[in-house]
């Protein structure tokens, strides 16, 4: 769960609209128009990706007047639907993906239930990805796969491709480096293990 408490605001006299912001906004909450930058209040969530990368320093963050939380319950949703996403993209879904907002694995499986077919619906929804932005892409990105989702990439720098994961990596390449410290098999037999830990109280 997270509480929004800041907002972006743009000093249109330092604005030459650039569209950096636009293009690094994990929320899409920016658009360009007369060459000036304009925040959508209602989709901003305070992360200060913008104000970190303006070249001209246009854009400050200032504390809401009224902060929000945003969060999506996974108990408003078929827990066996959430498994079922989860355990597909071997994630367990009590599992923090995001801890910057410590957003576990199955609000995410949740907001893709509820119809958030991007990381943009879901950061908007979830608040994951407004923290350091970089990491939870991954899970985000797996999760949408295991849904049959498939996401198109804005035009920006939000995020990167999926890379591969462990239970993806070729015989050839196990054996490759097998003799150089690496335990691929092992270490998948580990990972499924931690995605089929049982949530507490069930049967």
């Amino acid at each position: 769960m997270r509480v929004v408490t800041m907002l972006a605001q743009v000093d249109e006299q330092k604005c030459n609209g650039c569209s950096t912001c636009k293009k690094i906004c994990p929320t899409l909450a920016i658009e360009i128009v007369n060459k000036k930058s304009v925040v959508d209040g209602d989709k901003c969530r305070g992360c200060g990706n913008c104000n970190q990368r303006c070249p001209e320093g246009a854009v400050i963050m200032v504390k809401r007047e009224e902060p929000f939380t945003v969060y999506v319950d996974p108990q408003t949703v078929s827990r066996e639907k959430i498994e079922e996403i989860c355990q597909k993209a071997r994630i367990n879904p009590e599992q923090i993906i995001c801890y910057c907002t410590t957003t576990r694995a199955e609000e995410v499986a949740a907001a893709i239930i509820k119809g958030a077919d991007s990381p943009e619906q879901i950061s908007l929804q979830t608040g994951i990805r407004t923290g350091c932005k970089v990491e939870c892409i991954q899970p985000i990105l797996r999760l949408l796969e295991a849904a049959g989702v498939t996401p198109k990439r804005p035009d920006g720098y939000q995020w990167y491709g999926r890379t591969p994961t462990v239970w993806e990596i070729s015989d050839a390449v196990k054996e490759k480096y097998s003799q150089r410290g690496f335990y691929f098999d092992e270490d998948i037999k580990l990972l499924d293990e931690v995605a089929k830990i049982e949530r507490k109280g069930a049967k």
